[in-house]
C-alpha cells in the first residue's frame, strides 16, 4: 500500500476514534488528526477529512429521515461499502504504482537500448566510412599495381634477354675456367708430391732426433733418481742432526731457565743488601749528626775552675 493511501485510511480511523471519545465530527481538525497519526501531509489529511465529514453529514441526515434500525443498517452497509471501496482503491493504486514502476523501468531499459543502438549505428557508420576509404585506397593501389606489373613484365623480358646472353658468356667462361683449373690442379699435384717427399724426409729426421732425445731423457731421469736418493740420505742425516740440535736447545733452555732463576734470586739478594746498606748509611748519617750535636754541646758547656787552673799550670 502506498503512503498516501495509508495516510487516508489512518485519517478515517483516527476520526472514528475521536468521535468514539465524544467529539463531534465538525470539531475534528487537521491538527487533531495529525497528532494522532504522525504521518502524511496536511493537505492529504485535510482532503480526506473533508470527505469523511461529508459522509458523516449525509449519514446523519439519512439517520434523521429514516428509522433508527434502518439508518444503522444503512450506515453499517455504507461503512462496509466504503471500506471495500478503499481496499479496492488501495489495491488498484498499488497495481497502478507497480505498473508505473515497471513502465519507468521499461522506459529506462528502452532508453539504454536506444542509446546502445545509436552508438552501434554511429560505430557502423564510422566503419562504413572507413571501409569506403579503404576501398578507394585499394582501388588506387590496384591501379598502381597493374601499372607496376606491366612495367615489371617489360623489365622481366629485358632481364630474360640479358640472362640468355649471360648464359652463353658464362658457358664459355666456365669451359675456359675448367681448362685453367685442370692445368693448375696438375701443377698443384706435382708440387704436393714434392712437398710430401720432403715432409717424409723431415719426419724421418725428427724421428731419429726424437729417439736420441728419449735416450738423453732416460739418462737424465736415472741421474735425477740418483740425486733424489742422495738428497733423501742427506735429508735423513739433517733430520737426525736437527733432532740432536733440538735436544741441545731444550737442554740449553733448561739451563738458561735455571740461570735466570739464580739471577733473579741474586738480584733479589742484591736489592736486599742495597736496601740494608742504604739503611746503614742513613743510620751512620744520623749518628754523625748526633755526635756533631754532642760535640757542639760539649764545646758550649762552661769548664770548671779546677780544670782551668790545671790547664794554666800545664
Amino acid at each position: 500500500m502506498s503512503r498516501i493511501s495509508d495516510t487516508r485510511l489512518r485519517t478515517r480511523e483516527a476520526a472514528a476514534r475521536l468521535v468514539a471519545t465524544g467529539r463531534r465530527p465538525h470539531e475534528i481538525t487537521v491538527d487533531l488528526i495529525y497528532a494522532e497519526i504522525r504521518q502524511g501531509s496536511r493537505t492529504t489529511i485535510n482532503d480526506e477529512l473533508k470527505l469523511w465529514k461529508d459522509e458523516q453529514a449525509r449519514n446523519d441526515a439519512l439517520a434523521a429521515a429514516l428509522p433508527a434500525s434502518v439508518a444503522d443498517a444503512m450506515r453499517s452497509l455504507w461503512a462496509l461499502a466504503v471500506e471495500h471501496g478503499e481496499q479496492v482503491f488501495a489495491a488498484r493504486g498499488e497495481e497502478l504504482e507497480r505498473e508505473a514502476v515497471e513502465s519507468t523501468a521499461r522506459a529506462e531499459s528502452l532508453g539504454t537500448s536506444l542509446a546502445a543502438l545509436e552508438a552501434q549505428v554511429q560505430t557502423l557508420r564510422a566503419q562504413l566510412e572507413e571501409r569506403e576509404t579503404r576501398l578507394a585506397a585499394a582501388a588506387a593501389g590496384l591501379a598502381r599495381s597493374q601499372a607496376e606489373r606491366e612495367a615489371a613484365l617489360q623489365t622481366a623480358q629485358a632481364v630474360a634477354a640479358e640472362r640468355d646472353a649471360a648464359r652463353v658468356q658464362s658457358g664459355e667462361a666456365l669451359r675456359t675456367a675448367q681448362d685453367t683449373h685442370a692445368r693448375e690442379l696438375e701443377a698443384q699435384r706435382a708440387e704436393h708430391a714434392g712437398r710430401e717427399a720432403a715432409l717424409r724426409a723431415q719426419i724421418d729426421q725428427a724421428a731419429s732426433r726424437l729417439e736420441s732425445v728419449q735416450k738423453h731423457v732416460l739418462l737424465q731421469s736415472e741421474e735425477a733418481r740418483g740425486a733424489q736418493r742422495r738428497a733423501e740420505t742427506a735429508l735423513d742425516r739433517a733430520q737426525q742432526r736437527n733432532e740432536q740440535l733440538v735436544g741441545d736447545v731444550q737442554r740449553l733452555a733448561a739451563e738458561a731457565a735455571e740461570q735466570r732463576r739464580l739471577a733473579d734470586r741474586h738480584e733479589k739478594q742484591l736489592a736486599s743488601v742495597i736496601d740494608e746498606a742504604r739503611e746503614l748509611r742513613r743510620d751512620r748519617d744520623t749518628l754523625a749528626q748526633q755526635v756533631a750535636s754532642l760535640q757542639g754541646q760539649l764545646k758550649a758547656r762552661p769548664q770548671p775552675a779546677g780544670a782551668r787552673q790545671g790547664k794554666a799550670r800545664s
